[in-house]
């Protein structure tokens, strides 16, 4: 009888050491059969309140979330791969990766951000690749633009997306391929009729207001994200703060003499010692951008993401989780950045060494981040005008777009102390 009660005290023990309390998501190439949904899990159960875990560097950067029958659900109806994993098993990962010999770490993920996404109202499909892959995903989100910006709003979010912008006031440099397009027009008449709503006698001066406001966000605690023309268009109006750069095509009276000499790098996030495009019919703003000067083929044409120490480098960890080391390229208004225009304090993540240009960068401004993404649709690799959107149905597995998605989830993690 004896025998018996200790066998079924035995028992129970064990079982409840196997049962089942977390929900692993892996994200390795072989594991995961939809990456890009997987991000939209986890951000539905930080929504909820489920603990989870960023295993950074672990099985291309695998999530452990807090078991829970309404996560297993909505994993089965997206169609991200899953399992569920004892307590014991979840601690035995946790102590492997816990190991100084491994570069690996678990980052703990406390509260889904609130994202806002800075774009027009006119804009069309090919307009936005992060609109696209959050809407994919299922992530919440506000559209959001220059009424909101100036009225303070970006206080109400943790992250901010740039849309595909130009905030120089020089309409995207479109002018000598499409000036006479109906797209063209109208959009230069909806920028200069909301410049005059908001009190503004340019769309140069208005935009120039709205980059100091997302400069005074980011320099206050907010995350910012811009791909494409917004990252070097941005840093370029910062730049000129004050300094008429745009031609009389686009706001109606000449540029200030000598305006290059008047350039002030020092107003800038990420770049320094650039060179201004002045003719207005060149599609291009100025040096920092390497797409003129490539001379990559399609075929060939990827980048490698850099690697960093997980445990003593977790931002620029967690911005490079990826189940391959080596992305497609993509071309873009601004396709990847000058190496010889970033300057010392920004972390490059992505780079094509042969060309010697970056394609992802990272760093900080006060209290925030900002991340600069090259490229303008990770899959869709020229995206000229009036192409239709990408179909992510195609590309569940992304590793560019993945990129921006590591974006959307690190201002969630849990804020370590410096290491001294």
């Amino acid at each position: 009888m004896i025998r018996k009660y200790f066998v079924l005290i035995l028992f129970i023990l064990t079982s409840n050491s196997i049962w089942a309390s977390f929900i692993y998501v892996p994200m390795s190439h072989d594991n995961q059969k939809s990456h890009l949904k997987a991000y939209g899990i986890v951000y539905y159960s930080l929504q909820a309140g489920l603990k989870s875990k960023w295993l950074l560097n672990y099985d291309g950067g695998a999530f452990l979330i807090e078991n829970n029958k309404i996560v297993e659900k909505e994993c089965k109806i997206r169609g991200v791969s899953y399992q569920i994993i004892s307590d014991a098993k979840a601690q035995l990962i946790l102590e492997e990766i816990s190991s100084p010999s491994s570069n690996q770490d678990a980052v703990t993920l406390e509260k889904a951000p609130k994202i806002a996404v800075y774009s027009p109202k006119d804009k069309m499909p090919w307009d936005d690749a992060v609109t696209m892959v959050l809407t994919y995903a299922e992530i919440p989100f506000d559209v959001i633009y220059d009424k909101e910006v100036l009225e303070d709003k970006l206080l109400l979010y943790e992250w901010l997306h740039l849309h595909h912008e130009d905030f120089t006031g020089q309409y995207g440099r479109f002018y000598g391929a499409f000036r006479t397009a109906p797209w063209y027009l109208e959009g230069k008449k909806n920028a200069e009729k909301l410049a005059k709503e908001l009190g503004y006698s340019k769309v140069s001066e208005e935009k120039l207001a709205v980059s100091k406001k997302i400069r005074d966000y980011v320099i206050g605690g907010g995350f910012m994200f811009a791909m494409c023309s917004a990252t070097d268009s941005f840093d370029i109006a910062l730049s000129a703060d004050g300094v008429d750069i745009a031609e009389a095509m686009f706001d109606g009276d000449g540029t200030d003499i000598n305006y290059q000499s008047k350039i002030d790098f020092n107003k800038t996030f990420a770049f320094k010692d650039f060179q201004l495009i002045r003719s207005p019919t060149v599609y291009e703003f100025s040096s920092i951008d390497m797409t003129n000067k490539r001379k990559i083929p399609k075929t060939s044409d990827y980048f490698s993401l850099v690697e960093f120490s997980a445990k003593w480098d977790p931002v620029p960890t967690m911005l490079t989780q990826n189940h391959t080391t080596l992305v497609k390229g993509f071309m873009g208004q601004t396709t990847s950045f000058n190496r010889n225009t970033i300057k010392s304090n920004v972390l490059v993540l992505g780079e094509n060494k042969v060309n010697r240009e970056a394609r992802y960068i990272h760093g900080t401004k006060g209290k925030g981040m900002f991340t600069f993404y090259g490229g303008h649709d990770p899959e869709d690799y020229t995206h000229r005008v009036g192409d239709p959107k990408t179909e992510l149905d195609l590309h569940p597995t992304s590793p560019g777009y993945r990129l921006i998605l590591n974006n959307i989830l690190f201002p969630a993690a849990k804020k370590k102390k410096q290491k001294t």
